[in-house]
């Protein structure tokens, strides 16, 4: 009798290889990290590097954009689950077990643009892209939730957000239920309850879908 050969696992390309690479060490040790330390660490030449990017900045901005759908994955919650409190509250509760499982590393976008410094950057834009799509995500759930100025509430659900995951950084320490006390405390004087709308359908938006106002 003889028996199947095993299909080989497919052998991931040179440029999966530098924005796997890319994204794990700019995540571990910042974008600072030299091209010949990064081509060393994906297996591949610099010239290939140069051949596929057209620069460093180039490579750092395609590594952030390569972990936008798992690192929104992580935080929203799935299509159509939950009134629009508990959507909001569902990114802070995962921001909260996320920030000790990946050593308190923070926000990859807030990290890029902190250390790149330049609003221009291509890394920045693409930081400020989804930090805009966080802030429309929460826009959305608010005026839902029945929110009297939802764009406002949406502001400040962010800037939650990004300071707790920075005070998680800076004292490599749990949050301990601050974030998502702060943003209850937010959707309680807005007046966002557990009510679900009048269609009763948690209706999903994409983190980087649409501009914040």
């Amino acid at each position: 009798m003889t028996h199947p050969t095993p299909l080989a696992a497919p052998v991931a390309s040179t440029r999966d290889r530098l924005l796997d690479a890319a994204a794990k060490l700019f995540q571990e040790q910042g974008v600072h990290i030299g091209v010949d330390a990064l081509c060393k660490a994906a297996g591949v030449s610099k010239r290939s590097m140069y051949q596929l990017f057209n620069s460093k900045d180039e490579l750092v901005a395609a590594s952030l954009e390569r972990i936008a759908p798992d690192y929104q994955a992580a935080l929203l919650p799935a299509e159509g689950v939950g009134s629009p409190r508990e959507r909001i509250l569902h990114v802070f509760e995962r921001l909260e077990y996320l920030e000790p499982v990946q050593d308190f590393r923070g926000c990859p976008y807030v990290a890029a643009a902190v250390q790149l410094k330049s609003p221009e950057h291509p890394a920045s834009l693409v930081a400020r892209r989804q930090k805009d799509g966080l802030t429309s995500f929460f826009q959305h759930e608010a005026e839902r939730g029945g929110a009297p100025d939802p764009g406002l509430l949406a502001r400040q659900l962010t800037l939650v957000f990004d300071g707790a995951s920075a005070r998680s950084v800076v004292q490599a320490h749990d949050l301990d239920g601050l974030a998502v006390a702060t943003a209850t405390t937010l959707l309680d004087v807005a007046g966002v309850d557990n009510s679900l709308p009048d269609n009763g359908i948690g209706q999903d938006t994409t983190v980087a879908d649409t501009p914040a106002r």
